[in-house]
C-alpha cells in the first residue's frame, strides 16, 4: 500500500468521529489547539528559523519569505484565530429546507460535513492550523500537503495539533501531515477517489493549475489575484492613494493584494505623481502604459499583455491610463482572475456600474481588496479564497466547508 493510500485509509477510518461530533467537544478541541501552540511558541519558531535559513539559501523572494515567517505575534494571531472560530455557530446540522409532503412524510435538508478534504498549498504554514481548524470545527477529517519550503514549521504545527486533540478526546489522524513533499505525493493525492471527497489547492497560479488539470477527485478552486485599483475622474484622490498604498504595500506577497491600477485620464496628471510618491516609500516598480510614462517619465518600465496579466506577489504594479469606467470594466475583465478589484469613486452610477459589471468574487467600492479575507468578513478562518462559481465563491468558511443531505421521516407510507 502507498505511502498516501495509508494516509486516506487512516482518515477514511476515523471521519466519523468528528461527522458525529458535538459542537463543544469540536470547541474544546480549538480552545487546546490555541493553548499548545501559545505554549510551543518557541519551538514553533526555532523551526520556523530552519525553514527561513534554507528558503533563503534558495533564493526565496523578500516577500515570499514574509508568507513563510513565523514570530510571536503572529503565532498568538493565529492560535487566537482557533479561539474565535470556537465562538462561531457550528453550521453542522443546520435545517436549510424542508417540510412535509401531503402524504405526511417529512422532509428536511440539513447541512453536513462533506468527509475528508485534502489541501494542497505552498509556502504558507499559518494555513496548516487555519485550514485544521476550520476542517474540524466542520466535521471534516483533514490530509494535509504542504510545500517543501515550509516543511519543518508545518511538521511541528501538525504535531502540536495531533496531540491537542487527542487530549481533547478525537484520534490524532483526524488531521494528518503528507510528510513526502514530492510531486508524486501530490499527484497521488488529486487521484485518492474513494477515500478524498473535496481536493483544495491554495497557492499560486501553477499549483492551481496542476491540480484542476489533474485531479480525479472534486476540486474546489482557489484563485490567484490579479486584483486591480481604478481611480475615476471624481475619487477623493487622498483616498485612493491609502487604498492604492494599503492594498500594494502592506504584504504584497498575498492573494488579496493590488497587482494593477488603472486610473482615470482625467485625473492621472495629478494622481499619478501623488500614487507615485507614495509607493515610492517601498520601492515600487511601475509597469506603465505610454501615458503613464509620459506623465511619470522614465522611472516607469514600459508594460507588456504580460505585464497586465501577472500576479506579482512583490513590490510591482502595472499601470494604465483609461478614458472612463467603461474602458476599465473591459480591461479588468480581459485579465482580471476573478478574485477582487475595487473602484474609487464618488461617482453612485459608477460605482454601481462596476459593482454591476465586474465579474469577480469581491468587489469594491472605496476601501482597500485587503479585506478579501474570512476573518475580515466575520467568517473566522479561512480554507483559502474560492474564484469558482459552484457551490463556493470568495473566502470560504465553515459553510462553505459542508455540504447537504435529506433527512426523510414517514409512518409507513410507501409510493
Amino acid at each position: 500500500m502507498s505511502y498516501i493510500l495509508t494516509l486516506g485509509e487512516k482518515a477514511k477510518k476515523v471521519k466519523s468521529e468528528l461527522m458525529c461530533a458535538s459542537t463543544g467537544k469540536k470547541n474544546d478541541a480549538l480552545i487546546k489547539i490555541s493553548e499548545e501552540l501559545k505554549n510551543n511558541i518557541d519551538l514553533i519558531i526555532e523551526k520556523n528559523n530552519i525553514d527561513l535559513e534554507n528558503a533563503e539559501k534558495n533564493g526565496m523572494s523578500k516577500s515570499m519569505l514574509d508568507r513563510l515567517k513565523l514570530d510571536e505575534k503572529r503565532i498568538e494571531a493565529i492560535a487566537n484565530a482557533c479561539v474565535n472560530l470556537s465562538k462561531l455557530d457550528d453550521p453542522v446540522g443546520e435545517i436549510v429546507g424542508g417540510g412535509v409532503r401531503p402524504n405526511g412524510m417529512k422532509i428536511e435538508k440539513v447541512r453536513v460535513p462533506m468527509g475528508v478534504i485534502g489541501i494542497i498549498y505552498e509556502a504558507r504554514p499559518n494555513v496548516t492550523v487555519d485550514a485544521a481548524s476550520l476542517c474540524l470545527k466542520s466535521g471534516n477529517t483533514v490530509i494535509l500537503r504542504g510545500g517543501k519550503e515550509a516543511f519543518e514549521s508545518n511538521k511541528i504545527l501538525m504535531s502540536i495539533m495531533r496531540d491537542a486533540v487527542v487530549k481533547a478526546g478525537f484520534s490524532a489522524d483526524v488531521m494528518q501531515l503528507v510528510e513526502d513533499t514530492s510531486r508524486e505525493t501530490a499527484t497521488e493525492m488529486m487521484k485518492l477517489n474513494g477515500y478524498i471527497d473535496v481536493l483544495i489547492p491554495r497557492g499560486g497560479a501553477g499549483l492551481i493549475s496542476s491540480v484542476v488539470k489533474n485531479a480525479t477527485v472534486p476540486v474546489i478552486e482557489t484563485g490567484t489575484g490579479n486584483c486591480h485599483l481604478f481611480v475615476d475622474e471624481s475619487a477623493d484622490l487622498q483616498m485612493a492613494v491609502d487604498i492604492l498604498n494599503n492594498g500594494k504595500t502592506q504584504r504584497p506577497s498575498v492573494c488579496n493584494a493590488l497587482e494593477s491600477l488603472l486610473v482615470h485620464e482625467k485625473i492621472a496628471d495629478e494622481f499619478l505623481p501623488l500614487a507615485k510618491a507614495k509607493l515610492d516609500e517601498n520601492s515600487v516598480e511601475f509597469r506603465g502604459c505610454e501615458r503613464t510614462k509620459e506623465i511619470l517619465g522614465d522611472c516607469v518600465i514600459p508594460a507588456t499583455e504580460d505585464d497586465y496579466a501577472t500576479e506579482f506577489l512583490d513590490y510591482i504594479i502595472s499601470v494604465k491610463v483609461v478614458a472612463d469606467v467603461d474602458e476599465a470594466i473591459s480591461h479588468i475583465s480581459e485579465y482580471t482572475t476573478g478574485h477582487s478589484e475595487c473602484i474609487v469613486t464618488k461617482s453612485l452610477e459608477n460605482a454601481e456600474k462596476f459593482q454591476m459589471g465586474i465579474d469577480a468574487a469581491a468587489v469594491y467600492v472605496n476601501c482597500s481588496t485587503r479585506f478579501t479575507d474570512g476573518e475580515e468578513f466575520g467568517l473566522g478562518a479561512e480554507i483559502g479564497i474560492s474564484t469558482q462559481k459552484l457551490h463556493a465563491r470568495g473566502p470560504m468558511g465553515l459553510r462553505e466547508l459542508t455540504t447537504t443531505k435529506y433527512l426523510i421521516s414517514g409512518k409507513g407510507q410507501v409510493r
